[in-house]
């Protein structure tokens, strides 16, 4: 057994997976075999759920049969709605509600304490209720927020727009759907990041999913794993109230010693296919809505930064740089960003989790103790 320390466990090889595979070298993410590109623009986020979740695409049929148990599914118990509006009134941070609803929600699951010989089946019915409920506790959260009731979900609306009618109270039009699905898809999967991985780790145990996406939710928390795209919208919001041009800007901030948030990434050296589809979508928004304000900043930002030899150095721009953008043109407040990343996510975390209890094997690295060899116990009146 190798006794070489890997911090971050990076480079280390702990799983095989078949739900999805980056390949940070050329920016290319796929699901299942499917390119992230052809599946943001050819199939919607249910049929992308499905495809995690079953293992192909599914069928007309069994779409519509998968898509009408997802809605049906989507309503939340007065007692968590509740506490999301006691989390609210008490000031607290969207993630956190989320974790804590989360949890909750186990508590009003009919499989909560089913003695299945079918794990994966009882995990994937947990799953789906979880996967609908949480954009109903987001909704109801931000909503509480501004001091109005939560909205009953709607049926009749896609995964996509019926976050976006619970969130905002109007139906939205095609291309704000069609975009707010499309950046579901590009954040379903991505391979064993921090917050799959946490997921996973908990699944070993043969914890159910309830527990594996709370702690999934709870490691998205951290600065280090979601949040840069709030992050990259303040920024933005900064430069737009400088009255700055965003490359004078940009040039100013850099000589400051600051860093330029949405660009570089653990995985990717050249720019992330998902930032290459959300930048079209923004452009999209942009000409419906007839602002092309945050399309010009971004554009102008990443176009400066590339000719000052950013991508030579392997510094590209992710996914973050323009779903902030994207969320803020459909009207979506700044600290919701990284909870809409979970709500997408927790898509991704059950599958892996169901995956890996197929063939489970607990997680459990070793650590090289370095405190001392020997210690002999004073007396406490001698200390």
């Amino acid at each position: 057994m190798s006794d070489e320390l890997k911090r971050g466990l990076e480079g280390v090889l702990v799983a095989e997976s078949e739900l999805s595979h980056v390949d940070g070298e050329v920016g290319r993410l796929v699901y299942r075999g499917y390119d992230i590109e052809d599946l943001a623009r050819g199939a919607s986020y249910e049929e992308v759920l499905y495809l995690l979740w079953h293992g192909s695409l599914p069928t007309r049929e069994e779409l519509d049969a998968f898509a009408a148990n997802l809605a049906a599914e989507r309503a939340v118990d007065d007692d968590v709605l509740e506490t999301v509006r006691t989390l609210a009134d008490a000031g607290e941070r969207p993630m956190a509600a989320l974790r804590t609803a989360t949890s909750m929600l186990s508590a009003y699951d009919p499989d909560a304490d089913t003695d299945d010989d079918d794990v994966t089946e009882t995990a994937r019915r947990q799953g789906r209720r979880i996967t609908a409920k949480v954009p109903t506790v987001l909704a109801a959260f931000e909503r509480a927020r501004q001091g109005e009731a939560p909205l009953a979900p709607n049926p009749d609306l896609s995964y996509a727009g019926n976050f976006l009618y619970m969130l905002t109270g109007t139906e939205p039009d095609a291309v704000s759907e069609e975009t707010f699905d499309m950046a579901l898809t590009l954040h379903a999967d991505h391979g064993l990041n921090a917050s799959t991985f946490t997921a996973m780790v908990i699944g070993s145990t043969l914890a159910d999913v309830y527990s594996g996406v709370t702690g999934g939710i709870g490691a998205l928390s951290g600065s280090l794993h979601g949040g840069a795209n709030q992050d990259v919208m303040e920024v933005l919001y900064e430069i737009d109230d400088s009255a700055k041009d965003p490359v004078a800007w940009v040039k100013d901030a850099r000589e400051n010693g600051r860093r330029i948030p949405g660009f570089g990434h653990r995985v990717y050296k050249v720019k992330d296919p998902r930032a290459k589809i959300l930048q079209e979508k923004l452009r999209d928004l942009s000409e419906s809505s007839g602002d092309t304000k945050w399309l010009d900043y971004t554009t102008a930002i990443e176009e400066y930064l590339t000719d000052e030899g950013l991508l030579d150095k392997g510094i590209a721009p992710n996914v973050d740089f323009y779903s902030g953008s994207v969320y803020d043109s459909l009207g979506i407040p700044v600290d919701m960003y990284t909870p809409i990343f979970a709500m997408s996510r927790a898509g991704g975390w059950i599958a892996h989790m169901v995956e890996y209890q197929a063939d489970n094997r607990l997680i459990r690295p070793r650590a090289r103790y370095t405190g001392p060899e020997s210690a002999e116990i004073v007396p406490i009146d001698e200390r």
